[in-house]
Parts: structure tokens; sequence; C-alpha cells
């Protein structure tokens, strides 16, 4: 029997008894049911409480289940009074002596009451308490078990509000431990406890999908043994990552993720792609324009495409490189061979600004291979949109380049043969579906300057075939990396005042686009007022909250060098491009990841002058964590964006090892990137073994797979394994 009660087998017949192929791909497993219902049909939950837990886990009992405690208190620690010590977590039991309610006329003190066991006293503190209330739960004379925290004031112990109280004489105690759930604002512990417990009782008896080999070697519980204990720590030992059960439940997660990629990656294969054979005049039209030679990588990824490009099959490839290693003209380059071939080609920036950085240099070439391009954006209106609409839907334009204006609804191409998707992680796998559906059979080039450790790059990449551009163009120097303390600022501005004076241009980023309360961090705009007093109509400032007109005037400006000093946020990280720029200051470096710094260190240096990078971080050097000092050592002592952005999972775990929430990576509950990595490789391998022997999931371990895809809602696979 389970812990959860005597549940039916689900082996055979979990759709309700009907043949895979005859059911609706939306329809779930109907054991999983129960799980996937609101909130609200928990015991003693309402739409209040519901609202609230909504926004620490989610709105269903499964995403209760998949929300794991952060702590747990130890309540098997039960001293004596005059045994305990300050700031520890104890469990006593006394007797009520005393209540001390505070003055009619103080409303706002506290309400204490005394307490004893015969080794000493200790006063309970209650703030805006109901006195009926307490005189019911504490009677004076009564013996009450209590738990909390221990503090020692002035010369007597206090507990404020002790997180439990029980009656021993009513058959009451307390737990040796319970587990800590996250919390929001007027949520409390014991309705969350409450919750969580209710919608674990509907985890039902579930098919085991892993392999005998795999449970045996990792000495893995059952999942429902598995997801009882993490919710039930002892200690803190208990949810230590390499707990076996913690381990357990990482691989099911990994495995969902993986297969769920490894689904699409078949299906996408599946899909008959189109040959696209160029004659190579658009190409060597465009590289005898170029004012350099590509590099080795550039040309070893080009050869990777092209391969793809006159495969039968649909091509789906991600290219990694570097800042500044040359991804834009690798792709440019390789729709100039769709085009070639007679289709279309689309090229999609994140950002207004990045597209029109794009297109700008991209120019020359397509003049030189006499290409014609257009500019898509959400700003295009009226008239103006409509004519470019026509003209890429009746075939007249060869290129377009574009932001998210280029998914909408009313996009229509001629003969779309390829999607190029600058910075992937910035958009998602349903997104880069919906592109290549506006096109039979369109190949998929996707770019990223982000260098994503191996692991992390299995859980968003899987379904993608990789290339990667590390070699740097000839010329390109080294950025002169430096950590110096906010303290010194004056010294900083000096030394920008001595950058512009010779010629150069400044970029100058804070984290924050305006003053906030709860963080510390430089806001942009007061930042650029305070150097704006210094430089005068100089500076400029840029972020994401501005209007685009706005924002791409301060842009131009700086681009073309009638700026000097430009103020940002973040939205520089890509796409601004200004060669004479040779300096960049970021504040509060130690908020951002490394791979983010690096990022933006890219910004400079980019011309035929050396670039410098200031990392200002907050507090004296004494004050920064050993983690933080070593992230900004890293930075400082290499140029390499992959060996960055592996030593950045290593010193910060998985967390958010881009520095950004991004929303092409999937969020784990169970699972870290980090602490799990070795679990990651083998559930790839795992995934794409089961694709390789079982692409239908029809087999016994298939039809329990196919729950373990629901349960961690993975499902989008099963749907386009049914559609295709």
């Amino acid at each position: 029997m389970s812990k959860f009660g005597d549940f039916p087998s689900v082996t055979r017949g979990f759709l309700d008894g009907e043949p895979w192929h005859r059911q609706s791909p939306r329809v779930r497993p109907s054991i999983l049911n129960p799980l996937f219902t609101d909130l609200t049909d928990l015991p003693g939950v309402g739409p209040k409480f519901a609202a609230l837990i909504q926004k620490v886990s989610g709105p269903r009992p499964v995403d209760l289940v998949l929300t794991l405690p952060t702590g747990v208190i130890d309540r098997s620690h039960r001293p004596m009074i005059d045994a305990t010590q300050d700031g520890e977590h104890a469990t006593l039991t006394v007797t009520i002596d005393k209540h001390e309610a505070p003055p009619a006329n103080r409303r706002s003190a506290p309400y204490r009451v005394l307490a004893s066991d015969g080794t000493g006293f200790i006063r309970l503190v209650f703030f805006r308490a109901h006195r009926d209330w307490l005189e019911k739960t504490l009677p004076e004379g009564a013996t009450r078990i209590i738990s909390g925290k221990v503090e020692a004031y002035g010369n007597q112990r206090q507990m404020v509000h002790p997180d439990a109280i029980v009656d021993p004489e009513a058959d009451g105690d307390l737990p040796s431990a319970e587990p800590i759930y996250p919390l929001t604002a007027g949520l409390q512990q014991k309705v969350m406890l409450k919750a969580s417990r209710a919608a674990l009782k509907r985890v039902p008896g579930l098919p085991e999908w892993q392999r005998d080999d795999v449970l045996a070697r990792e000495k893995f519980p059952t999942f429902g043994d598995a997801i009882y204990a993490v919710h039930q720590p002892q200690t803190r030992l208990d949810m230590a990552p390499e707990n076996p059960a913690r381990r357990r439940l990482a691989y099911d997660e990994f495995l969902a993720s993986q297969l769920a990629l490894a689904l699409t990656r078949k299906i996408q294969r599946s899909v008959g792609g189109r040959r696209f054979v160029g004659d190579g005049q658009l190409v060597a039209a465009a590289r005898g324009a170029l004012p350099f030679a590509l590099t080795g990588d550039q040309d070893k990824v080009l050869g990777e495409i092209k391969a793809d490009l006159e495969a039968k099959q649909k091509m789906v490839r991600l290219v990694q490189g570097d800042v500044g290693s040359g991804k834009t003209v690798v792709g440019l380059l390789a729709g100039l061979s769709v085009i070639e071939a007679g289709a279309q080609v689309a090229f999609m920036a994140p950002t207004e600004i990045l597209a029109r950085q794009h297109l700008a240099s991209m120019e020359p070439l397509l003049e030189a291979a006499g290409v014609s391009a257009l500019l898509l954006t959400g700003r295009d209106k009226g008239q103006e949109r409509a004519a470019k609409l026509r003209a890429l839907e009746e075939g007249y334009v060869q290129l377009a380049v574009g932001t998210h204006a280029v998914f909408s609804e009313d996009v229509a191409f001629h003969d779309l043969g390829l999607a190029i998707i600058d910075e992937q992680h910035r958009f998602g796998v349903q997104q880069r579906l919906k592109l290549q559906e506006k096109g039979r059979g369109t190949d998929v080039l996707v770019m990223t300057a982000t260098p994503i450790p191996r692991t992390l790059a299995l859980t968003a990449y899987g379904d993608m075939d990789v290339s990667q551009i590390r070699e740097k163009p000839p010329g390109r120097k080294p950025v002169d990396t430096r950590a110096i303390p906010l303290a010194r600022l004056a010294d900083v501005v000096e030394g920008v005042a001595r950058a512009i004076d010779a010629g150069g241009q400044v970029y100058w980023v804070c984290p924050l686009v305006e003053a906030n309360e709860q963080l510390s961090a430089t806001a942009a705009e007061e930042r650029f007022r305070e150097l704006q007093a210094r430089f005068g109509e100089q500076v400029e400032l840029v972020h994401g909250r501005m209007k685009s007109p706005e924002k791409d005037a301060a842009v131009r400006r700086f681009s073309e060098g009638n700026a000097k000093l430009l103020v940002a946020t973040t939205v520089i990280e890509v796409g601004v491009n200004a060669p004479d720029a040779t300096v960049i200051v970021i504040e509060h470096a130690e908020r951002f990841g490394l791979a983010q710094l690096h990022q933006l260190r890219g910004r400079v240096g980019r011309g035929d002058k050396p670039g410098s990078c200031i990392l200002l971080y907050g507090g004296a050097p004494g004050e920064l964590s050993e983690t933080t000092k070593a992230r900004l050592n890293v930075l400082r002592q290499s140029q390499d964006g992959f060996e960055i952005a592996e030593e950045d999972l290593r010193l910060r775990g998985s967390g958010d090892a881009l520095g950004t929430a991004q929303s092409g990576f999937p969020t784990f509950h169970l699972a870290s990137v980090g602490d799990h990595g070795s679990l990651l490789e083998m559930a790839t391998s795992d995934a794409n073994l089961i694709v390789e022997q079982d692409p239908e999931l029809s087999s016994e371990r298939g039809q329990a797979l196919r729950t373990l895809l629901y349960f961690f809602s993975r499902d989008d696979a099963i749907r386009r394994l049914r559609s295709g």
C-alpha cells in the first residue's frame, strides 16, 4: 500500500481503458485529474487562501506537490528552560503562570504570558493578539507544549509568537520535525502546510516509468515514497540535493523535460524538409563585399548549415557564438543560400534596436548581392504596414528583418524557406514553432551570443543540432577588466572624462530604471541626471520603459557619435553598436550574472581602439562574499564566454546562471542543473533511447512515460506527437 492510501493500478488502460491512438491528444491520464483541479477543491482552501497560495506555487494541487519545503523546524530539541540558548529553536513543556495584558490605553503594546518549568521562566510575547483566544489557548495553571525561537531580552528569556502550542493533556503532541514552505504576505505557514498535505493525499500510485537497472544502480526509492519524503524532512540533511529522494525526483523531472525535447526533435525531423541548393552567386557577391575574411570557425559553421539546407530533412540548428564572434554575417550568408534557391528568409531579433542595427550592418552586403529587404516591427501601422505585408506575401521582398511583429497572425510569406532567430533565449519553443508554421518545411537557424554551459544548453536546446563559433575575428583585442568599489566613484567619473577627451565613447550601465526603496542599487535615471550635470548634452539615457522613438533617437545619437556617454539599463546588452566605444562602466556588478557581464563587456573594444570594462561593486572589498569575489575574478581573468559561463554555473549553482530570467529556459521545481548535472546527462541519453526504440510511447513503459510528461506539464510534446 502506498503512503497515500490504496490506489488502483494504472499500468494498463490508464486512459479510461481506450488505446492511445483513439484518444484526443488533449486528454490527460484520468488518474491525474485530482491533481489538476482548482486549489479551492482542497479542504480548508477558499478563494482568499487559493489566491495567496497560487502566488507561491501555482493554481493547481500538482503545483503544490511540486513546491518543496525551503527549511525544516527540528522539534526534537526539547531542553529545560535554563538550558536554552539565545537564537535557538526549542520545544518546551511549560506551566502557564500568569497573563500580562497591556494597559487599555496602549493597545499596540505586546501581550505577554509568563510560563515556567521548574528550572526557569520564559515570557511568550504576542502582538495584536486577541485576549480571549490567548486565555482560552493558554489558561493559567495549565501545561502546554510550546515551540519557537528563544531570544534573550535583557536578563530574561522570551519567545515571540510561538509557531506551535499544544495541550498534552488532550493527547496532543508535536511532530519531531515540520517542513517550512515559502510564503507570501497574508499566507500563514499552517495554511500552506495544511494545503500541501491535502495536495499530497491526491498523489495516486503511479506506474513506474524508470528502468529497473537505473532504480537499482542509483538506489532510487519509488516515486510515491520520494515525493512523500521530500515533503516530510526530519533534518536539513533530508533536503540536501544528494538525498536519494531528491535525486530520484530530480531525475524524473529531467527525464520529462528531455523526453519532451527528444519527441519535439523527432517530430521536427520527421516533417519533410526542403532542399535549398543555390548557385553560390549571391553568397560570393556578399563575401566579396566583406571588409574582412571569415574565421575558420565561421567557415566551419557555414559548412554545417549548408549541409543541413541541402538535406531533405528540416534544419533546426543553434549557433552559439561568443560576443563579437560574427554570428550575424554567418546567418546572413546562410540566408543568401536560401534566397539563391528562390525562397524567402525571416531574420528575427528580440528588440527593435537590434533589428535596426542588424539591417543597417547587412545593407552593404545585400546591396552587393542585389537582394531586397525590409524592416518589420510593431511600430509599423496603417498603409506602411499594409504595403510591407503585401510585398512579403507576393514575394517582392526576399529578406524580412524584424521583431516579435513577424509572429503576428496577419504576416504571411510568399515562400518562407528559412527563419533565423537571434538571441533565442529571449523567445521560446512555442514562438519558434509559430514562425516555422508561416512556411512549408521551413528550416530554422537559431543564434545566441550568450555562451551557455553544456548542461544548461541540454535543458533548453535539446531539440536542436548545435554549432559553436569560439574564434574571434583577427585584430579583436581583449577588454581590460577591473573591479573597483563604488566608494571610488569620483575617480571613475574622471576616468570617463579622460576617455571622452581622447575621442572615445562610454557606456554606463545601471541595474535599475528608477529608484527603488527595497534596493540600494543606483537607478539609471538618477545617474543620468548626475552625469548630465558633469558632461552636459554629451550624455544620453536609454532604458526599457522609454517609448521606442525616444529610445531609438538616443541610440542613434550615440551610434553616430553625437553623444559620448550613454547611461542605460541592460537594454544595451544586445543591439547597440558603437565602434568608438572604449569604456563600459557597470554599477553594482555583483548583481549581474557573469554571462550577462561578459555580454555587456562585449559592447566595447569593437573598433581599432582597446576597450576597458569597469566593474563597480557596492561596499568595501572586505564586505564582498567569497563567491562574489571569485565571480568577479573569473571575469577579470578570462575573455572566453564559454569558460566564464561554466565557471558561473559552478560558483552559483543553476539558480539563474544567465543573470536574467530567460523565457526560453525551462523552470525546474525539483531538479537543479548545478547540483544534478550528472543526472541530466543520464536523462538525455535515456530520452534519446526511448524515442529511438518506442517513438510513439506505445509500450507499457511508454504509457507510463506519458503519465510522467503530463505530471510535469510537458504534455505539449504528446500533443505535437499526435498532430505532427
